[in-house]
């Protein structure tokens, strides 16, 4: 079945309505969403989950071997996951032969490198043309706007499971 875009929702005309919309929540959401799923649909190609991808380049991109708790340490802070799925996401990657068990460490394979340098290959054009023509500035912006939401709400989200009243 052929669909035929309605005159004015061409991808640029899209953009320039998104951009008009003011910067919340569900916006923030959607488009996490979004690019989430473009990922996890090559993600789905090697075998692996979103929350394997994590830790597999946290390790990956580690200065130094991590121990299995600094590795759910590290992502946990970016997924904000039960430390128990992590552990489990941990034995899925070893098992899989993409992360070894060195002592008390876990070293990434030439497997597990090899895969996600296989998924940013596949995924570098379909990201050049999602990011493609943002000018730099509103993307330093954005950044900007980004990093202050994430820091605001991992305080919330620490002073919630301290204990605090919401």
């Amino acid at each position: 079945m052929t669909t035929t875009r309605p005159t004015g929702t061409a991808p640029e005309a899209t953009a320039s309505r998104v951009a008009a919309s003011p910067a919340d929540a569900r916006a923030l959401g959607l488009a996490h969403y979004a690019a989430r799923g473009v990922l996890e649909h090559f993600l789905a190609r090697h075998g692996l989950t979103f929350p394997q991808q994590i830790a597999l380049r946290a390790a990956v991109t580690a200065e130094t071997p991590r121990t299995r708790d600094e590795l759910v340490t590290e992502v946990r802070g970016v997924l904000k996951a039960d430390p128990a799925a992590l552990h489990a996401t941990l034995d899925e990657l070893v098992a899989g032969g993409l992360l070894a068990v060195a002592g008390a460490h876990l070293r990434p394979t030439e497997a597990g490198r090899a895969a996600l340098a296989a998924v940013a290959a596949e995924t570098a054009p379909v990201s050049a043309r999602i990011w493609g023509g943002i000018p730099a500035e509103d993307l330093a912006a954005a950044g900007r706007v980004l990093a202050l939401v994430t820091e605001r709400a991992d305080a919330e989200l620490a002073r919630l499971t301290a204990g605090a009243p919401a």
